[in-house]
Parts: C-alpha cells; structure tokens; sequence
C-alpha cells in the first residue's frame, strides 16, 4: 500500500546584488545608468534595497484578492520567510504595483467598453470611512473595478462610457437604462426573487405566480435550445408568445397593490426581458458574471473595510481589476506581474483576448 503527504518546502529569500553601471554621454553630458533585467527599479543610495517580484505579487494577491491586512501580511513574510518589511514599505510596494499596471487596466476598461455583451453591477465601498460605491462590468474573459463617489449614470458611464451600444445585462437599477445605445437585458433572477416574496412573504396567489411560470418557461426555453432540442426558429416563435403572456398579464395584475407595483416595474423593464432569447448562447439571461466579480470585492470589504484614501481606493480598482482577469484568463499570477515589475517603461501585460 501507498501514502502520499504534500507538503511546503522550506523557503528562504533570495538577495540578488547587481553592479549598476552609471556614465556620462559624451555628446550631450546626460547621466545614464544601466539596468539588469531582473531589477525592478532603478533606485539606488538609501532606496537600493528593494522587494522582488515575487514578493510584491504574493502582497499584491493576499491584499487585493484574499483580503489579508497589510500588518497581517508583513508579519507572515517575516515569521514563515525572513523578510523584515513594514505595513508601510508593502504600502508603496503595492502603489509602485498599480502603477505599473495602469496602461494594462487602461487597456482592459477599452476591451470591456468594446465588448459586444457586458455585465455590470455594484456594491457599497468605504473610503475614508465615507460610502462609496464599487463598480464591476465583467465579460467573459476580462473584468474591470471602478470605486465612485455616487451611483448614478455618471459613475456607470464612467466604467463603461455613455456611448456603450453592446449588450449590458444588468438588474432593474434605473440609472442603466440611460445607456440608451445599448441593447438591455435585465436579470431574471432578481424577478424570480421579486416572484417568490410576493408568494411566500404577502401571500400573492394570482400575478406573481403567473410571471414566474412565464419567465421560467423562457429558461427552459433556453436550456433546450443549448442542449440541441429547439432551432433557433423555434426559439424565436417561443419568444414571441412569451412576450405576448408576460404583456398581457402586465395590464391586469389584480387588486393587490404590492402586484400592482411589480407589474409597473414589469412594464418598465418589458423590452429588457426577453432579449437572451436572441442570441441565447451569447446573452446571459442573469447578471450571474458581475455577482462572482463583486464576491472578492465584499470579502475584502468585510476584513478591511475599504480604504483610507482615494489614492487607496485607484489603486484597489487597479490592481483588482487585473489579478480578476488573469483568474479569468487562466493565466500565471507571477509570470504577468514578473514583466509588469521588471519591465523599465510601464507596458500593457494583458492583451486583448482573440475576437474583441
């Protein structure tokens, strides 16, 4: 018989020394000082002794991802690897980290705002111990943050542009339906969850039944079509008796008031209802995508609450924006900070993914 036990080697830092060569142009008089390709900065005299890439990627993802508190973290690298560093020194370790990968989020937001589907949402954030409001618009493949001040359009707008003309999927939030370019879907998700309130917590018997018997047809209607059981004539005809039950059944909702409410919030959002039976292997018929890119986002709220400043807040969005597209993209975390770090000039490390 066999046992197998894994287990962590034991891990001691590695201090790389480099000889920096510095001269004078002869034609010109200018300075010039040579760079290895392992360095990650070019500071010498009292700032000679800096962290490795290794180092800032590990703080980097404990912070921004898992949500570790920079004391928490310093004390970690000193008691399990020997690294005498303060919260502090992480603090501008990390900073140097967002602004090397600002072009790489600058090249994300244009990838997202380009995208032919998007799927956006929000959630409270603390700056300063002042609510703020963290923005998330995630596709497929590449996913980006924003912290703003408000939640309103303008915030929105600021994330995706007030010309996006792609697909959003969104909740019922007002303020997304002023992206008046763009094709909406609203979340069915968040009608069911309206549906099954009504039924279990007010007792409704008459309308809410009825929308979520049609609105879980159109799931099912879905499901067959990506299983290979429906054409997409089918799915088409479908559609439109489905849109012609939810409509009729907007204008006679009963006498109850809180139905009454729900089917003008229907009517609002009638047009946004259907539209992932147009396209049903392409449109999600939820906002399921940006739900799972807020989930870090509200665990690294719960442990740290937000952050101090709005310098803080930049360089959260930043850096969470591209550590959530590397998981996406099923990419090496070291490798893409590795050339993010060591690079001299700030490069784009992520580009944009076939198609888009």
């Amino acid at each position: 018989m066999l046992q197998y036990q894994e287990d962590l080697p034991d891990v001691r830092p590695v201090v790389r020394e480099f000889t920096i060569a510095i001269g004078q142009c002869t034609d010109c008089g200018r300075r010039v000082q040579g760079r290895h390709p392992l360095q990650t900065s070019d500071a010498l005299g009292a700032a000679a002794a800096q962290l490795g890439p290794a180092v800032v990627t590990l703080a980097v993802v404990l912070n921004k991802q898992l949500g570790l508190p920079l004391g928490k973290i310093a004390t970690l690298f000193r008691e399990r690897f020997g690294l005498t560093i303060s919260p502090g020194g992480l603090v501008h370790a990390i900073r140097r980290a967002a602004a090397r990968a600002a072009p790489t989020y600058v090249a994300l937001c244009e990838t997202v705002r380009g995208s032919p589907v998007v799927t956006s949402d929000e959630t409270g954030w603390k700056v300063n111990a002042q609510l703020q409001w963290l923005w998330a618009a995630a596709t497929p493949d590449t996913t980006i943050y924003a912290i703003e001040h408000g939640r309103g359009f303008v915030e929105a707008a600021t994330l995706l542009g007030a010309d996006f003309a792609g697909v959003l999927v969104r909740d019922g939030w007002a303020p997304y339906r002023r992206f008046e370019h763009a094709i909406h879907q609203t979340c069915l998700a968040h009608l069911l969850r309206r549906c099954r309130i009504l039924i279990c917590d007010h007792r409704e018997r008459w309308f809410a039944p009825r929308v979520r018997h049609i609105l879980q047809h159109a799931l099912r209607v879905r499901d067959r079509y990506q299983r290979g059981r429906m054409s997409a004539h089918g799915v088409a005809i479908a559609r439109g008796h489905l849109q012609n039950q939810l409509n009729a059944l907007i204008d006679r909702p009963g006498a109850a008031s809180v139905a009454q409410r729900f089917a003008a919030h229907l009517a609002i959002e009638f047009p946004a209802v259907f539209t992932f039976l147009l396209e049903p292997d392409a449109i999600d018929a939820t906002n399921w995508r940006a739900e799972q890119a807020l989930r870090p986002a509200v665990v690294v709220r719960k442990v740290c609450g937000g952050n101090r400043t709005n310098r803080g807040a930049q360089t959260h969005a930043v850096l969470a924006s591209v550590l959530r597209t590397i998981q996406q993209r099923q990419l090496d975390v070291g490798e893409v900070f590795s050339g993010l770090l060591r690079s001299s000039e700030p490069v784009t490390a992520l580009a944009p993914p076939p198609g888009t």
